[in-house]
This record gives structure tokens, C-alpha cells and sequence, in this order.
């Protein structure tokens, strides 16, 4: 049977991963990945054959990974954290379509809103919201809309791809969102490079969030009206006291 696994590599190198994506990446003949998540695991697998693309080629990749399993070759195509939420599961099924000739095996990983969520304490102990500010794929009204939304029904936020060179004031612009909504003090926390070299996290406030430079690598968290802190860690209740 041909296969395909799409795998959720989790933060970082091998000591994030699940034993299922380890297992998945070490039956495979090939790794298909971006360039970035191919290097994070590379060292791990030294005897696996590799095919990487740069940013902005995923169709491609996905392209080849499917050309390869059809052929014959278990492969693996690795994503940062989940292969669902943000990753290329979907367009492995789309570019797929009908045709069942390929086995496809999505194999879940740890994503960054659970990753940095513990680096930063328990922000998401209660109903929260995942957005992308990437507007590559998505139009900044809709982002904008979703903010908005999320803000009102007082959920806690998870930012992903909260900047970038081309979209550098893009978290800036989503604060100015959120503040119509929420307090300047409403608690928030960045987690920076999870689970790899120079892992790093802050805890502020909205007001403060606003002014803080953050890269690609950064997942931003916004609490809701009962985030607090305790013993410096950033805690969303789950709301047992009143059980």
C-alpha cells in the first residue's frame, strides 16, 4: 500500500514530538518538509532520504510528497507543531481529491497555542480562540472581524504569525483591535522560539503588548476578563471553585 503521513513535529527537534511522529518519520523511505522544520529534524534521522522546499512553495512540496508515496516510497511530510491546525493536512487532502491510491495517515502533533500555553503557565484554561494574522491566505478584514468577535465573547486569544519583515506592524494593528474591547490591562504573554535555541517568554499587558517587537517564531496570548497571575505564571481558571 502506498502511504503518505502528514506529521505533527511538535515545537522544535525529536524531544517534542509524539511516539507516533517519531515512529511515522522512521518507517519513512522520504521527508518532505519547509526547509526550517527539515533542519530542526535532520540531525535525528541522519540515514532518511530529505526533499525540502523554501516558504511560499507548499503546493509544490505537497505536490511532490504525494508523486513520491504514489510511487511507491512511504514518505512523511513534517510540519511545526500540529499537521491540522495551520499545517498541510488540508491541502494534502485537497491536492489528493478522490483518488485513494495513496494512504493518508495524519499523525497530530503538539501545537504552539498548547507549547507555549505551558511555557507561559495555563492562559487557555477555559474557551479560547486560535487566529493567524497572516493575511496570505486570508483577508485582513476577515482577521480583523475575528478579533473582534473573539475579543467580545470574552474568549482567550491565541496569535499565530503575529509578524514578519513584510507584516511587521501587524500585531500592533491587532492590539488597536482588541483595546476597543478589552482593558489595557487585560494579561498577555509571548512565547518566543518553543522548544529550540533561545526559547524565550514575557508576560504583560495588552497597553504594554502593543509596543513589543515580536518575529515569526513568536505565539502571542491574550487573556480574558479572569486571567490572572499566580506566582508569575499566566493562569486562566477553569472555574472549579463554583462547582
Amino acid at each position: 500500500m502506498n502511504i503518505l503521513y502528514v506529521v505533527g513535529i511538535g515545537p522544535g527537534g525529536k524531544s517534542g514530538m509524539t511516539f507516533d511522529a517519531d515512529a511515522a518519520i522512521s518507517s519513512a523511505d522520504i521527508i518532505v518538509g519547509y526547509t526550517k522544520y527539515i533542519e530542526l529534524i535532520k540531525e535525528a534521522y541522519p540515514e532518511k532520504l530529505f526533499y525540502s522546499t523554501p516558504m511560499l512553495k507548499e503546493k509544490e512540496r505537497c505536490e511532490k510528497a504525494l508523486s513520491y508515496a504514489a510511487a511507491g516510497k512511504i514518505t512523511a511530510v513534517v510540519c511545526s507543531g500540529d499537521s491540522g491546525v495551520y499545517g498541510m493536512a488540508s491541502l494534502i487532502f485537497e491536492l489528493a481529491g478522490e483518488d485513494n491510491s495513496v494512504d493518508i495517515i495524519i499523525v497530530p502533533g503538539v501545537t504552539a497555542a498548547l507549547s507555549g500555553a505551558a511555557l507561559l503557565g495555563s492562559p487557555l484554561g477555559h474557551d479560547f480562540a486560535v487566529i493567524s494574522l497572516s493575511d496570505l491566505l486570508t483577508p485582513w478584514e476577515t482577521i480583523e472581524k475575528r478579533l473582534s468577535l473573539a475579543a467580545e465573547g470574552d474568549f482567550c486569544i491565541c496569535l499565530y504569525n503575529p509578524s514578519s519583515r513584510r507584516r511587521y506592524n501587524y500585531l500592533q494593528k491587532a492590539c488597536d483591535i482588541l483595546l476597543c474591547k478589552l482593558p489595557e490591562t487585560t494579561l498577555c504573554g509571548i512565547a518566543q522560539n518553543i522548544g529550540r535555541v533561545g526559547e524565550n517568554k514575557l508576560i504583560t499587558t495588552l497597553g504594554g503588548l502593543r509596543n513589543i517587537e515580536v518575529d515569526m517564531f513568536s505565539t502571542v496570548f491574550i487573556g480574558n476578563s479572569q486571567t490572572k497571575l499566580i506566582g508569575g505564571k499566566m493562569v486562566t481558571p477553569r472555574g472549579y471553585k463554583n462547582v
